[in-house]
């Protein structure tokens, strides 16, 4: 079961981090959910009722995933029990804060569902939830459970309507037709268009991109070589106008499967650390050990990624998702980077919060949500001790 807030608690002994710039303090005091003080190490207070030893390890601001479906035996679509279930999981991937994606839902029969999962958003007890990432449907490239249409306004408003306002991020292709209207109303209603699914031009990716669409999702994943049309040229793409663009940031699925790892260091280095950030595309199975699930999609074999399971069928073996978490994909990215550990945490948090506005989430600055996480380093990489949303201890691995 999920504790109460913490009213006033003292998080000692700490290399408390901030993410971009490095270690900041030795203590953090929670207060009400939220970061009441911190300090050095001659400046703790001796006044708080509750205080846990953090016995030298790092804190930082919780993880954000920001494209997500699901999370263990768990998927955001289509049951609202499933969102408030998977809430709770999160805290031991050190996961604060998701956008729960939603896909194959999305068709004009069936937004009537939204109401429901949108209602679960605010019952659930572990992880923040502050909205849906839509994946479609105006994209131009199918996937498993992606829909396909041209940008419809009417259609949008009508998505809109059904998830009340609860819509955070909007996958778009820029070569769909009518996009451009679609990605300024996008803007008007404050949710982040996301490029993605794409075979568009340079042109067309500019056009999106001046029209307000400035961070490409699971970036490099369905983003296709345009054709070679000149022998020995190589052409470019959205991929190269996402890269070259410095309004532009981009979120990558670091499993070693989705994206190369060398294609994520060439990311890294044409963005810098403050455009660059970790999602994990994640679907049922992941967080469990390889197995078969059901899913909305069917049967998903899970592994190293997540993969339909239709044998003898078309799309058999097709990519549904990863299986990764998101404290799997930061210790992939502290292999992988040769980056500053500050900067990387970054990549996991701060930046996130960034793109989707969230301006109490990811950083340790006093008066910001008390969504925290102690790690411990081991030989695969950092793993959660304890984890805090808004003061609420949502994991504790000494209770596993």
């Amino acid at each position: 079961m999920t504790k109460p807030v913490d009213t006033d608690l003292l998080i000692a002994d700490v290399r408390a981090l901030e993410p971009g710039e490095g270690v900041v303090a030795a203590w953090v005091r929670i207060s009400g959910g939220k970061i009441a003080e911190l300090g050095s190490r001659d400046t703790m207070p001796s006044d708080c009722p509750r205080r846990i030893d953090g016995a030298g390890r790092l804190l930082t601001p919780g993880l954000i995933d920001i494209h997500t479906h699901g999370i263990e035996q768990y998927v955001y679509e289509p049951d609202p029990e499933q969102i408030v279930a998977a809430s709770r999981r999160l805290g031991r991937y050190g996961t604060t804060c998701v956008l729960p994606t939603l896909c194959a839902m999305l068709a004009p029969e069936r937004i009537g569902e939204l109401a429901s999962l949108a209602a679960a958003l605010s019952q659930s007890d572990g992880a923040s939830m502050p909205g849906f990432h839509l994946e479609g449907p105006f994209l131009a490239l199918p996937g498993a459970g992606v829909r396909t249409m041209a940008g419809d306004l009417g259609f949008l408003e009508e998505l809109w309507a059904a998830a009340g306002g609860k819509i955070a991020a909007m996958s778009i292709s820029p070569e769909v037709p009518n996009i451009l209207p679609v990605i300024e109303r996008l803007r008007k209603l404050g949710v982040v268009p996301l490029i993605t699914h794409t075979r568009a031009t340079v042109e067309q990716t500019q056009a999106a991109i001046d029209a307000g669409a400035r961070h490409a999702t699971h970036f490099y994943d369905v983003f296709p070589l345009p054709e070679e049309t000149d022998p020995g040229v190589r052409p470019a793409g959205a991929v190269e106008a996402v890269l070259a663009d410095p309004r532009c940031s981009a979120d990558v699925v670091a499993d070693g499967v989705h994206v190369h790892p060398t294609a994520i260091r060439a990311v890294a280095a044409a963005k810098g650390f403050r455009n660059l950030i970790l999602a994990t595309d994640s679907n049922i199975g992941a967080g469990l050990p390889p197995g078969v699930y059901d899913s909305p999609l069917g049967k998903v074999k899970t592994g190293s990624a997540a993969r339909l399971h239709r044998p003898g069928l078309p799309g058999d073996g097709c990519l549904a998702g990863s299986t990764l978490t998101m404290d799997r994909g930061m210790a992939n990215l502290f292999d992988w980077l040769d980056w500053p550990e500050e900067q990387i945490w970054a990549v996991g948090s701060g930046n996130a919060a960034r793109l989707l506005g969230l301006t109490a989430k990811g950083t340790l600055r006093v008066g910001a949500d008390a969504d925290l996480v102690l790690w411990k380093q081991t030989a695969a990489g950092p793993r959660a001790v304890c984890t805090w949303v808004a003061g609420r201890c949502v994991f504790d691995s000494n209770e596993e």
